[in-house]
């Protein structure tokens, strides 16, 4: 699967801090890998739809069972808001068995910084 480009679901104003998240995550097994390219999708869609999301993109190495999420947001909040309902929160709990590793990583940038570059996000993570 190639990297899903980073989309701008929310045009954010000029010069504002924006939050940005990224993660990694690893699965136990090729199951899991299949699973969460399954349900990528759905949870690509939501982000997509999310208010407060200023942008994402997703890698991902099925065949090495590993996937990494880049995404900025308006607010923490706005990003708890997301990650707690809709589509995502049922994904994630079901795949939380399926899962050999889990990387977080969190930072600030402004705005004129978007689209995030992967390189720094790989760097943090």
């Amino acid at each position: 699967m190639p990297t899903l480009p980073w989309t701008m679901p929310n045009i954010p104003p000029e010069r504002t801090e924006a939050h940005v998240f990224a993660s990694r995550f690893e699965t136990r097994t090729l199951w899991g890998a299949l699973k969460f390219l399954a349900r990528t999708p759905g949870v690509w869609q939501q982000v997509r739809k999310a208010p407060g999301a200023y942008g994402a993109s997703l890698k991902a190495a099925p065949l090495r069972r590993t996937f990494w999420t880049l995404s900025a947001w308006e607010s923490p909040a706005a990003l708890k808001a997301f990650a707690r309902s809709g589509t995502h929160a049922p994904t994630a709990r079901g795949l939380g068995p399926q899962m050999r590793d889990a990387k977080f990583a969190t930072w600030t940038v402004t705005t004129d910084d978007l689209p995030l570059d992967w390189s720094d996000a790989l760097r943090r993570l």
